[in-house]
């Protein structure tokens, strides 16, 4: 082999070699911008997905929403600002009974069971009306939502009439549909329709199950429990007449049975 030929395969072999090395740190350089872009993409789409985390916490409930909004829907046969007046019986009566109940509380329904069947002869009879404020602070406390869903569905059965809210009240705090109080029962629509079907007014009532499901009224819902927060009543049930406190005697808590509550109310309506 002449030392020409060596020489010019040497030099075929270096351009090779030369052409190979470049190939290859182009190969090295695109699959290092493919990284980098990958890399920029993957980090953009954490800060997105942090960025919504962030919004979706920072977004108020349903019910927080409700309670600051402007417009409130209020039921019929109520007054005052936002419609958080609920008096219920006949105009001619003199005195107002005023009642503070939360849906959930277990003593309420005790209470109830055992006086609001008077409550409502009373109201009929005329020796009394009722204002009824409704609460939700058990809501607040178990971080539940049957207080105000139940406080919202009382809101449609007000809108049907008042005595189809009466018998409803009624039939939520009947030992029948009554739950513990930790079991939030209430925050299901299903459950206060099952409940509200014990009720003539409201048994296959589409209009007030719509309102049920689509929360019509729950913005009212919580403007009254706004209203029972303003109050001052520290807890439910209260009972009060010209603005003192209905309680049995030699007791500072509400009379839970009819014989009890009679006595109380008429004292009070004396007073």
């Amino acid at each position: 082999m002449s030392k020409r030929n060596t020489q010019a395969n040497k030099a075929a072999a270096r351009e090779r070699l030369r052409a190979e090395r470049e190939a290859q740190a182009k190969k090295d350089k695109t699959r290092k911008q493919l990284v980098v872009a990958v890399s920029v993409v993957a980090a953009i789409a954490v800060v997105g997905g942090i960025s919504y985390g962030v919004m979706q916490l920072n977004k108020p409930s349903a019910w927080e929403a409700a309670a600051d909004a402007k417009n409130v829907s209020a039921p019929k046969n109520t007054s005052g600002e936002n419609g958080t007046e609920v008096v219920i019986g006949k105009s001619d009566a003199k005195k107002t009974l005023e009642l503070y109940e939360d849906s959930r509380c277990p003593v309420c329904a005790t209470f109830e069971q055992g006086v609001g069947e008077t409550i409502s002869k009373d109201v009929e009879a005329g020796k009394y009306k009722v204002k009824y404020v409704g609460a939700t602070f058990i809501d607040n406390t178990d971080n539940g939502e049957g207080s105000k869903n139940a406080l919202s569905a009382l809101g449609a059965a007000l809108d049907v009439s008042p005595e189809a809210f009466m018998e409803y009240k009624a039939a939520l705090y009947s030992a029948k549909f009554h739950p513990e109080e930790r079991e939030d029962k209430f925050a299901k629509d299903s459950y206060l329709i099952e409940v509200a079907d014990s009720v003539d007014a409201l048994k296959g009532n589409k209009a007030f199950q719509k309102d049920v499901e689509d929360g019509t009224y729950d913005a009212w819902a919580m403007k009254m429990s706004g209203a029972f927060d303003k109050s001052g009543v520290q807890g439910t049930p209260t009972l009060k007449m010209d603005g003192k406190k209905v309680t049995s005697e030699g007791s500072d808590n509400a009379p839970m049975t009819a014989t009890d509550f009679t006595a109380a109310v008429d004292k009070a309506l004396k007073g």
